[in-house]
């Protein structure tokens, strides 16, 4: 196979969706903004990932309505709402941000929606997309070292957990330590931008 290489420019967000055996993933826009507020204000949401909190609407209406779609459009941060491939409820949102090989992934997921592997299968999708599409060599997901159900579904989908880095995280003002893990295009039978020289103890 042939290395895949990065885009010269960020995909169209208007011409971008991924599916899934069940999932829909569209870039997130102004016609989510009731949705990701209502979602926000689960205090989960809150705790373990940097929205505000509290979580007003206008918050939504930043973030969706202007935030993300600037963000596509300079190639620094793609985010994705997920919603039922035939349509349906925001299930969730998954996003990469990052450049130059390497990307960081983030997710949260609508209270009700959880537990049914929703966010696994969105976050398979979007890792492929990030391969393939921004040539990644390198995409990693990191979260508060705590956070069971984030770790849960990084490992579903395949990363392999690397350790925990201190003070990793700025969280409301204060430093976080964080769990690490990552996925390689070789994780999912993808070939990398150049070879890959393992350490060795």
């Amino acid at each position: 196979m042939e290395p895949l290489t990065a885009r010269s420019a960020p995909p169209d967000a208007s011409a971008t969706s991924l599916t899934t055996e069940r999932l829909r993933l569209r870039p997130l826009a102004p016609d989510d903004i009731d949705a990701v507020y209502a979602a926000c204000q689960d205090p989960d949401i809150q705790r373990w990932t940097t929205v505000p909190s509290p979580y007003g609407r206008q918050h939504a209406e930043e973030f969706a309505g202007r935030t993300a779609p600037e963000l596509w459009r300079a190639g620094s941060n793609f985010v994705f709402g997920i919603r039922p491939r035939d349509g349906g409820p925001l299930l969730g949102s998954v996003n990469a941000h990052g450049g130059s090989g390497l990307w960081e992934v983030g997710y949260w997921t609508v209270r009700e929606h959880r537990g049914r592997g929703f966010t696994t299968e969105a976050l398979r999708a979007l890792t492929l997309w990030v391969f393939t599409e921004l040539g990644a060599e390198r995409v990693e997901w990191r979260a508060e070292v705590g956070n069971e159900a984030s770790r849960a579904v990084a490992l579903k989908a395949g990363f392999v957990m690397e350790g925990t880095l201190r003070a990793a995280l700025l969280m409301r003002g204060t430093t976080r330590d964080a769990w690490i893990g990552a996925l390689l295009p070789s994780d999912v039978g993808l070939p990398s931008p150049h070879p890959y020289l393992p350490g060795h103890p």
